[in-house]
């Protein structure tokens, strides 16, 4: 084995040792004990499929964006940090996030909230 191959594989297994671990990126996307069946059901209940098309919530607005891969976007609403914690207090009082926003105030309740954001957050 060449000194350059050496350097090549200690510099890879160097580069491997600093990362994520595998699961993390998933977990940072996660909200901590949601229900997400129940987060979806409540999608439905609130008719938010009225205004956005939303993977399995009956609806399929379009006055406002689809919510397909939300868990994959980097904003809400095009300008807050999408987190798990910012998302929730979106949801629970967007026109306190973002005065001037379309998105109504629905009277969800915190656990509603943390319900909806892990559903959202599950579209990847």
């Amino acid at each position: 084995m060449t000194r350059r191959c050496l350097l090549a594989i200690s510099f890879g297994l160097l580069l491997s040792a600093c990362g994520p671990a595998p699961d993390e990126p998933l977990r940072r996307w996660q909200v901590e004990a949601a229900d997400l069946e129940r987060g979806r059901m409540l999608m439905s209940q609130f008719q938010c499929g009225s205004c956005h098309a939303v993977p399995g919530v009956p609806g399929g607005g379009q006055r406002a964006p689809a919510l397909e891969r939300f868990g994959r976007r980097a904003y809400i609403a095009g300008q807050l940090p999408n987190s798990p914690e910012i998302l929730q207090r979106w949801l629970l009082d967007p026109p306190q996030m973002l005065p001037g926003t379309t998105m109504p105030r629905l009277g969800l309740s915190e656990r509603d909230a943390r319900d909806v954001a892990g559903y959202l957050l599950s579209l990847r």
